[in-house]
């Protein structure tokens, strides 16, 4: 069970907008490294809509770095590796668009086009609701729901158990 999990919250309704990200690396198992940083949108425009799910506001990611800034670390982190995410679609078109915007390449991550989705596992298993927050619930797995490291282990957790 080596794997990377990943979870991205944006600032509006476009995929590049990526405002968070958490990143946990699983090997054998095991957690062995968590990475979490803040991301400078771009314009540094935020929707409210957005502000009231995650709580960022534009104020806190004022000083961070843009996305192309912290993405050695989040490539390194990525590179190779199996993907899981609990939304399939949403964080995988996150990591893509937001790559493009900054004229970044995907396919130099050397990861699949499909992802490890555990939304997709446990709806499969018959879990109803299949979001984060009840499978994480159900498994008495510990969540600061839409704070991204937060919901990266939880999925990480939760695919370790599947």
């Amino acid at each position: 069970m080596t794997f990377t999990a990943i979870d991205f919250e944006t600032a509006t309704g476009y995929c590049e907008s990526a405002c968070a990200v958490g990143i946990v690396t699983v090997n054998d198992g095991v957690i062995v490294d968590e990475f979490h940083t803040l991301i400078q949108t771009p314009d540094n425009e935020y929707w409210y809509r957005n502000i009231m799910v995650h709580g960022i506001k534009p104020i806190q990611i004022v000083n961070a770095k843009t996305f192309d800034a912290v993405f050695p670390e989040i490539g390194k982190r990525l590179f190779g590796r199996t993907i899981v995410v609990h939304n399939e679609s949403f964080d995988r078109n996150v990591l893509l668009k937001t790559m493009r915007y900054y004229g970044l390449y995907y396919d130099e991550l050397e990861i699949s086009d499909r992802w490890e989705c555990t939304a997709k596992i446990y709806r499969a298993k018959g879990y109803k609701p299949a979001n984060l927050k009840a499978c994480s619930d159900r498994h008495g797995i510990e969540l600061n729901h839409h704070e991204a490291l937060s919901d990266a282990r939880a999925c990480a957790k939760l695919y370790l158990l599947r």
